[in-house]
């Protein structure tokens, strides 16, 4: 009867215990991207989600495009992170967006260099103003349809 009681206080403890999910690093986390198959002149979005226990998460966030059948089409980018009010314990959304050719003004675009479709994915890095960066997330395989 003694160690029951002695087991049930420790499960509670450990379960009253609850994990702080901001730290120092930025966490980003990959949600979603539309569409997976990008026709020409389409724009595909790219949803994350970034934490971080400062909210300095105001300063570049890196993108790269990995193609898998057209490394003609292979980049990487530093972007800018978009203003938005900061706080301890941030959590914000995300919004990256490219296009598929180069009718949308005011998007990069990530047409094929090649004559034929290609399959890529992308990969997303943030850093803070401390210099602190999170680990990289990775979106799944998109189909650029060529021109």
């Amino acid at each position: 009867m003694r160690n029951t009681i002695l087991i049930a206080l420790v499960c509670f403890v450990f379960l009253g215990c609850k994990k702080d999910t901001y730290s120092t690093t930025p966490q980003l986390t990959y949600k979603s991207v539309k569409p997976i198959r990008l026709f020409p002149d389409q724009v595909i979005k790219f949803n994350l989600t970034v934490t971080d226990a400062e909210g300095d998460v105001i300063d570049t966030m890196y993108v790269q495009k990995v193609s898998l059948n057209c490394p003609a089409s292979n980049f990487s980018e530093r972007v800018p992170i978009p203003k938005f009010i900061t706080s301890k314990n941030l959590k914000a959304d995300i919004l990256v967006s490219y296009s598929n050719g180069i009718n949308n003004p005011g998007y990069t675009t990530i047409a094929s260099r090649c004559s034929y479709d290609d399959s890529c994915y992308f990969r997303f890095m943030i850093k803070d103003r401390a210099n602190n960066k999170s680990d990289t997330v990775r979106s799944e395989t998109i189909v650029v349809v060529g021109n």
